[in-house]
């Protein structure tokens, strides 16, 4: 008869535990699960843009809320991105291109609002969010929280708004809170700015 091998004390934390069936399918310890889906094309002419849905479901105690979906334009990655890259100290990836050949005005294609390229431009954000929402340094960051689960209106170009004066490159864009929420933070902004209603 042959003898089990004895396990050190040391050891012990180590030895296997046999897999029960409701190990084997129960939910991940920590997961973090992020969709970018049903783009949206809005408006005409040069109002015309692109949004996606970014659909978030974790267990991670470090986000305030385990399921949520909001909507983003490519210039909402773009802002997060530059937001990581100026505050962080991880290595940013890329972001899929601009596809400035396609935005020429005399192409014969529907540009960056043909289906084809709206699913590859799909495809690269979400293996951006993916990438940068899965490294332990970028989820401390409250861009990406804001990014990810802040219902928040989208970028809107104040340039629309004559009685601003605005002069700054730097200071043509703002992320502006939905109805009813508070910003908890500014980015870039030197005077609080009232906004008609």
């Amino acid at each position: 008869m042959l003898e089990q091998p004895s396990v050190n004390s040391a050891t012990q934390r180590l030895a296997p535990r046999r897999q029960t069936i409701e190990d084997a399918y129960s939910p991940p310890a920590n997961f973090l699960e992020i969709d970018v889906c049903r783009p949206l094309t809005h408006g005409e002419g040069k109002n015309r843009y692109t949004d996606y849905e970014v659909n978030v479901r974790t267990n991670l105690p470090i986000f305030a809320l385990k399921e949520s979906s909001v909507r983003r334009r490519y210039s909402d990655f773009e802002w997060l991105r530059n937001e990581l890259d100026r505050e962080s100290k991880i290595v940013v990836p890329r972001l899929p291109g601009k596809a400035w050949k396609r935005q020429l005005p005399f192409r014969a294609d529907e540009g960056i609002f043909d289906d084809d390229f709206i699913e590859e431009r799909r495809k690269g954000l979400e293996g951006f969010i993916n990438k940068v929402a899965g490294h332990p340094l970028a989820q401390n960051e409250r861009c990406l929280h804001m990014f990810l689960q802040d219902k928040i209106s989208l970028v809107i170009d104040l340039k629309r708004f004559p009685v601003l004066d605005v002069q700054n490159e730097l200071h043509e864009r703002y992320l502006i809170p939905a109805k009813n929420q508070a910003l908890t933070f500014a980015l870039w902004i030197d005077e609080i700015l009232h906004f008609p209603q």
